[in-house]
């Protein structure tokens, strides 16, 4: 019996013992954790308050509702926001529908089969591609190919290629994180395939799928090789009225206005930074509370 009672002692001390290492791991690794955060975070928040001090200046009414002037030197950006929300909106149309589409078909119909898997590898593969390969690509096919011209039909189709891997493949993690106990319900009570799809996956899965729409709209609104081949211009006296005119854009403006244009303010160039900055703030604060609302719906 005493030998059992100190066996027992024994274990009970070893337990303690990984306890507190355990412990002590995880207040390390806490530690750790936050010094990585912080180191992280604090560039960011610092480049933020660069951008406010000297882009604040040049933000007025009609900074951001007038055209430029004085070659770039005064005036405002319409021109280039407009365009950045043509471009924004064509890339949407010619990304969203189709990405989810096919995320669709490779999560809840394909087979698990050596095409399918090439096609995921083949998606993560497209995602890093330099968008500089999607500008020259949209140059051959959309402009000179398909005739389109230098257009904002022809940016948004090679904005919305460069956007399609990032949407299919969120939106299929998005789709595949739905408990597989909702679909045998429904089906078990007599809804079909696409009707469980269309009432019970895909709302269930909408923060998700929100979130890679998001990422890759705010990649196709700050890009500027794509758009530099396909659909941007130096200067337009007027906005664009067709899908085939070409357009100023934000990115452009800025990169013209940066490096091409000699004693341009630095207040219009950090203020330029600052309205695609808020642009993108924009689309996250929206989907933020899309989110938020479709979370909130959720049953799991």
């Amino acid at each position: 019996m005493k030998g059992q009672v100190m066996q027992r002692e024994d274990s009970l001390a070893h337990l303690s013992k990984n306890r507190l290492a355990g412990l002590r791991k995880q207040r390390v690794g806490v530690i750790v954790l936050t010094m990585v955060s912080v180191i992280t975070v604090i560039p960011i928040i610092a480049l933020i308050i660069f951008i406010l001090k000297n882009g604040l200046a040049a933000i007025s009414w009609e900074f951001v509702s007038a055209y430029p002037s004085n070659g770039m030197r005064d005036g405002g950006i319409l021109p280039a926001i407009v365009g950045t929300l043509y471009l924004t909106l064509g890339t949407a149309l010619f990304s969203v529908p189709p990405g989810i589409a096919a995320a669709i078909y490779l999560s809840e119909y394909a087979k698990d089969t050596k095409l399918t898997r090439a096609i995921r590898i083949a998606m993560v593969n497209l995602a890093g591609i330099p968008s500089v390969v999607y500008g020259l690509f949209g140059l051959g096919l959309f402009v000179l190919f398909l005739k389109f011209g230098t257009s904002i039909l022809a940016a948004s189709l090679t904005l919305s290629i460069m956007t399609l891997p990032i949407i299919v493949s969120t939106t299929e993690e998005a789709l595949r994180t739905v408990p597989n106990s909702f679909r045998v319900v429904s089906i078990s009570l007599g809804a079909s395939r696409w009707q469980t799809i269309w009432k019970i996956v895909l709302p269930q899965s909408l923060p998700g799928i929100l979130t890679g729409i998001i990422l890759g709209l705010e990649r196709a609104a700050g890009e500027t090789a794509p758009i530099l081949f396909t659909g941007a211009t130096f200067f337009l006296p007027q906005l664009p009225h067709s899908p085939f005119d070409a357009t100023m854009a934000l990115p452009y403006h800025l990169y013209v206005i940066s490096t091409q244009i000699p004693g341009m303010p630095i207040q219009i160039q950090y203020g330029t930074v600052l309205v695609l900055l808020g642009f993108v703030l924009t689309m996250n604060l929206i989907a933020t509370f899309i989110r938020s609302r479709a979370r909130s719906k959720r049953h799991w």
